[in-house]
């Protein structure tokens, strides 16, 4: 059974230049430290103790060797390692668009797995382009499963992760669904998240509907109200319950829900639909999926 793996960068810590007059105790700790965090593995770990026992005795370096080798053993779960990956069987690690440096956990509300992250630009005068926020997207394990399985889960894994349809399915069925922004910009205002949500889901609501949509759409944009204040690291989730119901939350308040197929269609179409945000998203999610069909 394949397991599933992001390659995505976590951010690293600025690294000071060492200095030339450091002594060999400090120069020994810095091999340990890089042998461990360079894998966790017992050959680095042996390593790491063969250092030791070649550097004098000093009690700092044996406290901190001891701290290092209960910390970062094989067996031990870690939510910032150097090196992210996220797997269908680890539930515990994070993981970090490594553009905007955002930390996406990879489990949300107990059974709503991360499938992909993204990240959504905005042109300034057309000129540039500045980082508005990251976004991570999420469907429960259980209801992907239920609802896709009997069509998809005769397809292998690499065949799935070519089928397209496979996001088309997922936004169209009753499947509990997360689209987690994490905010970026920091001098980003509530008023400009109403109005691009104006701009993108009233495009996608007269897409898929076909007609006049303005009272649906002001029901989801007037949510968004003044007082609310966005600086960076803030959180809105836009989720997706069952009988197709869209709870928004911001900082964890709930603000809104509206049922409506139709508007959850339209919320999910901005982020894994054909002209999303972030075309690497998509690419996740398929693969994603594929690997969790099979899992």
């Amino acid at each position: 059974m394949a397991s599933l793996r992001f390659p995505f960068l976590f951010s690293q810590p600025h690294k000071t230049p060492s200095s030339a007059t450091s002594d060999a105790p400090s120069r020994s700790f810095s091999t340990v430290a890089v042998a461990l965090a360079s894998g966790g593995s017992a050959l680095a770990a042996a390593g790491a103790i063969i250092a030791i026992t070649q550097s004098p005795k000093n009690p700092f370096l044996e406290n901190a060797m001891n701290f290092l080798l209960s910390n970062f053993s094989p067996n031990k779960n870690h939510s910032s390692p150097l090196w992210g990956s996220v797997s269908l069987a680890d539930n515990s690690a994070p993981v970090t668009e490594s553009r905007a440096g955002m930390a996406f956990p990879s489990i949300l509300k107990d059974t709503q797995r991360l499938l992909g992250i993204g990240l959504r630009k905005k042109a300034v005068f057309g000129l540039k382009n500045i980082d508005v926020y990251a976004y991570g997207v999420y469907a429960d394990d259980v209801d992907v499963k239920k609802c896709l399985a009997e069509k998809h889960g005769r397809h292998s894994v690499s065949e799935l992760q070519q089928k397209e349809e496979l996001r088309n399915h997922l936004m169209e069925n009753d499947i509990r669904m997360t689209v987690r922004l994490q905010i970026v910009y920091g001098r980003l205002s509530i008023n400009s998240v109403r109005s691009a949500f104006e701009e993108s889901v009233g495009s996608r609501l007269h897409k898929f509907g076909g007609y006049d949509n303005k009272e649906l759409l002001q029901r989801f944009t007037s949510q968004f109200k003044d007082e609310i204040k966005l600086p960076r690291g803030s959180i809105i989730e836009l989720s997706r319950d069952h009988d197709y119901i869209l709870h928004t939350t911001i900082d964890g308040k709930e603000v809104g829900s509206i049922q409506s197929k139709l508007l959850c269609r339209s919320i999910l179409d901005l982020y894994i639909g054909d002209e999303s945000f972030d075309h690497k998203a998509n690419e996740d999610v398929e693969s994603n999926l594929a690997s969790l069909l099979h899992k």
